[in-house]
């Protein structure tokens, strides 16, 4: 009888062993958080020592942070565009938030390319391609490229529209509306909807979150303010009332964190964590990048970025190569093993150098503004000129060398920004052959995408202003 239950016991076993378990989810869930105008410094993982923000900087050490991390624009709607068709300024179209002929008529001496205001419908981006391989796919916060994101892919749309920004952060918003209305500061309605989304849905998942913080209008959340009062500003980080929003804002990606580990959904979740553009000169600084909002020198496109896969990712690691929110795209479908080669994408996988495979990327990044945008602190600003945040130009950057190329007056600046992040120090008259080489690479590649040059000149411009 012994030998026989023992038999039976064997043959129990066996037949576990070759039973097949239920297949788990293979492809991640996936989260951008896409922050409105925070500036490369705004936060404690990039060397902040004014705001605090302990749950992105916790995401930002179970990943890789690229301190060399790009928008494909220096203002929200471009960039935004960019992010989400994977694609070149001009290939869509959007330059700016419209008109493209802001500033003084008479202090404009071309006639600038005429922005497209509404992202058109033939490019089918990230959330149309995840939704059609299976994703479940929700937009929270600022949408900027339409009147309604689920015409483009969504499945749930949590209070995003055409708008830039909102009236107020405070009810009623009047031009954001919240489904079932609320009584909260706006970032903590959009989150305590987002976080509703995550809880309920019962498939892989794609999350937008792109929350209307830290943009203007800066509304304080009252109850944070103390905090910072009692703090000393720090390189030209001092505003109380924008590091509570930022305060605010990192409290809330802690509630997102805690409901995905409450779900057991952290591990699988890839989270990409950037801003559109940089940050907002006068508001904040981002010591030592130049500028900020609008320009075209590092503080305007630089930003805080990194990517969290837990187990696919390396924690605590940090990487120098250039990259730009165009390899976003690219990036998530190669995570998601989705074919990526018929959608035309201007950016790169990161998953090999994500991963330690690989550790360079051999390309050079590119920006195209021809437009203008006008400043709005004429006595306290960075730019090229206290009228313009930027004038029509373009910009490229290889390696360590970054040209600007302005169209008014086929100006060239040139740095080298190993040795000067400040773009102080144009070396275009001492360095011939490399700026001669930048710009021949920069006039290649606008008539590859065919980038509308700006020369027609204004004929309300008067020279003399």
């Amino acid at each position: 009888m012994t030998r026989l239950l023992t038999l039976l016991f064997l043959i129990l076993c066996c037949g576990a062993c070759n039973k097949t378990e239920a297949p788990k989810q293979t492809i991640p869930n996936i989260i951008i958080i896409n922050v409105d105008d925070m500036g490369w410094k705004d936060v404690g993982f990039m060397g902040s020592a004014y705001y605090e923000t302990p749950n992105i900087d916790y995401l930002a050490g179970l990943g890789m942070v690229f301190t060399n991390g790009y928008a494909s624009a220096s203002n929200c709607a471009p960039s935004r565009a960019c992010l989400m068709t994977g694609q070149w300024t001009p290939r869509h179209g959007v330059y700016t938030v419209s008109p493209s002929t802001r500033g003084k008529s008479e202090t404009r001496k071309l006639i600038p390319t005429k922005n497209t205001h509404t992202l058109a419908p033939k490019h089918k981006i990230l959330p149309k391609v995840l939704q059609e391989h299976g994703y479940r796919t929700c937009h929270a916060g600022k949408w900027h490229l339409s009147d309604d994101p689920l015409t483009y892919g969504f499945d749930v749309n949590i209070g995003g529209g055409h708008n830039g920004l909102p009236k107020s952060y405070y009810p009623p918003y009047k031009n954001v509306t919240i489904e079932g209305g609320s009584d909260k500061y706006l970032t903590d309605a959009i989150m305590e909807k987002a976080i509703q989304f995550v809880d309920t849905v019962q498939k892989p998942f794609y999350l937008n979150y792109s929350p209307y913080a830290v943009h203007v209008p800066i509304m304080a959340v009252d109850s944070i303010v103390p905090k910072y009062e009692k703090k000393a500003p720090w390189k030209g980080q001092g505003n109380v009332k924008y590091a509570s929003m930022v305060d605010n804002l990192d409290r809330n990606i802690g509630l997102l964190t805690k409901k995905l580990k409450e779900k057991g959904l952290f591990d699988n979740t890839l989270i990409v964590f950037t801003s559109d553009n940089g940050g907002l000169y006068g508001i904040t600084k981002q010591k030592p990048l130049r500028a900020g909002k609008g320009s075209y020198y590092e503080g305007g496109v630089r930003v805080p970025f990194f990517f969290m896969y837990a187990n696919k990712i390396g924690a605590n690691t940090k990487n120098d190569i250039p990259i730009s929110n165009l390899d976003i795209f690219p990036t998530l479908l190669d995570y998601a093993g989705i074919e990526a080669s018929t959608l035309g994408l201007d950016g790169h996988s990161l998953k090999a150098v994500l991963e330690a495979e690989k550790e360079h990327i051999e390309r050079a990044l590119y920006w195209h503004f021809p437009i203008y945008l006008e400043a709005y602190n004429v006595n306290d600003n960075e730019n090229r000129d206290s009228l313009f945040r930027t004038r029509p130009g373009s910009v490229v950057r290889k390696g360590d060398w970054k040209l600007h190329y302005y169209y008014e007056d086929n100006a060239i600046e040139l740095y080298n920004l190993a040795e000067d992040i400040e773009e102080r120090h144009n070396l275009a008259a001492t360095h011939p052959e490399k700026a001669e080489a930048l710009l021949k690479l920069l006039k290649q590649w606008c008539e590859t995408t065919n980038a509308p040059i700006p020369n027609t000149v204004n004929p309300d411009y008067i020279k003399a202003i």
